[in-house]
């Protein structure tokens, strides 16, 4: 007598093996929208603190900041474009009888490049310059910004709240025309953190002002 088996299968058998499949299928897409959603964040400004301190009858700022290049614009540094970073500072004193009053403001504009012949990474500060060996190390130096002075352009008072307001980009202004030109409708042109804006008080000689970024 031949004895054979046969396979048994249930009839929801290929259902489970579908379910099974699709929840590989979605397990895989959630990574690689996760891999993208990393990377889109890895690249931009984002800021981590500010602190604003009274100083000898005058106010300075420092900024701490990380900024991320994208592929195009560490080609266009490769190419020899200066890269120009600006980070600005306000306060606005918000009257409801009147327009809205700028009382302090600080707006810094610092250059970065890079020269092929030496393959270092330059930082072009209003006062001085400093190099650097790798991007890396200038992009850090670049988002930090230590004790710069405010102007002040009216009186000021202790017991109002102002409304302060601070953000960090990619001056496109100041690079060549070609550029801007392609720069126009560019998500890969468009670098900056955001608006933060906030009500403070100023800070008195011996209580710095801190501010931690989101």
């Amino acid at each position: 007598m031949t004895v054979s088996f046969i396979p048994c299968c249930k009839k929801n058998s290929p259902s489970r093996w579908c379910e099974g499949w699709l929840n590989i299928q979605s397990f895989v897409l959630l990574l690689v929208l996760l891999l993208l959603s990393a990377m889109a964040q890895a690249e931009g400004i984002q800021i981590k603190s500010f602190s604003l301190a009274a100083v000898d009858r005058h106010y300075e700022m420092s900024v701490d900041s990380e900024i991320v290049l994208n592929a195009t614009l560490e080609q266009a540094l490769e190419k020899g474009i200066v890269l120009y970073f600006v980070t600005k500072f306000s306060l606005v004193d918000s009257r409801w009888y009147w327009l809205n009053d700028e009382v302090v403001r600080g707006k810094s504009r610092i250059g970065l490049r890079y020269y092929a012949l030496t393959r270092q990474y330059h930082l072009n500060f209003p006062e001085f310059s400093q190099s650097f060996n790798t991007l890396r190390e200038a992009l850090q130096a670049l988002g930090q910004l230590r004790k710069y002075s405010l102007t002040v352009k009216s009186d000021l008072k202790q017991d109002i709240e102002y409304i302060a307001s601070l953000r960090i980009w990619l001056d496109l202004t100041r690079m060549p025309k070609p550029f801007q030109v392609e720069a126009l409708g560019s998500n890969e042109w468009n670098l900056s953190s955001d608006r933060l804006e906030w009500r403070m008080k100023l800070p008195l000689p011996e209580q710095p002002f801190h501010l931690k970024g989101r």
